[in-house]
């Protein structure tokens, strides 16, 4: 798979699980709290095999630089609101406002991706080589899932 395609049906799995959380109440604790996991762990993962493998191949291309370096630091944003979140219980009065700001921040971040990241990485990268990354990220993913898993 492409890894463009491949980061692109991340984003949209994501925005879905994104939209799901948001509408959750203080009373839906247990909704919360699976909704929650599934989102951290899918942006866990993503964010691994773009930071290890999109990210740096990206970054090598000087047109390409500023925008992979605010990638890292959007990522850092939404890790850190994510703590803040994990620490805080799902039906404490805060734990809704901090979920939104962390789905807008994710989606802002889609945006750009979507947008300027990844015409950049069209015009610097082949078909082959979108490729060939997109085979890195699916094995990466898989090995990211199960080290995730043994936690």
């Amino acid at each position: 798979m492409n890894a463009i395609t491949m980061l692109t049906d991340d984003h949209r799995a994501v925005k879905r699980l994104l939209d799901e959380l948001e509408s959750t109440t203080e009373r839906g604790v247990k909704t919360r709290q699976e909704l929650f996991a599934r989102v951290k762990e899918m942006l866990s993962v993503h964010e691994v095999i773009e930071e290890e493998i999109f990210y740096p191949a990206l970054r090598d291309h000087p047109k390409a630089k500023d925008i992979v370096l605010e990638a890292y630091e959007e990522h850092n944003v939404v890790d850190t609101i994510m703590g803040e979140l994990s620490n805080l219980p799902p039906d404490d009065e805060r734990w809704g406002a901090k979920a939104t700001v962390m789905a807008e921040n994710v989606r802002h971040h889609i945006e750009e991706e979507e947008g300027e990241m990844f015409a950049t990485a069209r015009k610097v990268f082949d078909e082959a080589e979108l490729r060939e990354l997109g085979e890195q990220m699916t094995a990466r993913r898989e090995t990211a899932m199960r080290e995730m898993a043994v936690r």
